[in-house]
């Protein structure tokens, strides 16, 4: 289980607990967070889970596969941080994870 914060676009923020295997994805759709649309449920075919994780937290989350790079550049917005929020999963390891959500999902 991982303590997660989502801090929604106008700074809102949402601190979670999600068992670990889920991803962070589900642990936004699961606890009704605002601002993750999830359209493709989680298959890494849209980009409406697009998140920006927080700098402290880029390398403990992993870098992108290309199949979510791809879809990475469907996207608005995209920083250096962009993910897709259905390619990050949580374990003990992401305990206290603070992840940002984008003004819009496409």
């Amino acid at each position: 289980m991982a303590k997660i914060t989502y801090i929604e676009f106008d700074g809102t923020p949402h601190e979670v607990e999600v068992p670990s295997g889920l991803s962070v994805m589900e642990g936004a759709i699961d606890n009704n967070i605002s601002g993750i649309e999830a359209e493709c449920g989680g298959a890494c075919s849209c980009a409406t889970c697009h998140v920006y994780v927080d700098p402290a937290w880029v390398e403990a989350t992993g870098a992108p596969e290309h199949i979510e790079q791809d879809m990475l550049e469907c996207a608005m917005d995209l920083e250096d941080t962009s993910r897709l929020s259905c390619q990050i999963k949580v374990s003990d390891e992401l305990d206290g994870l603070v992840v940002r959500l984008p003004e819009l999902q496409i």
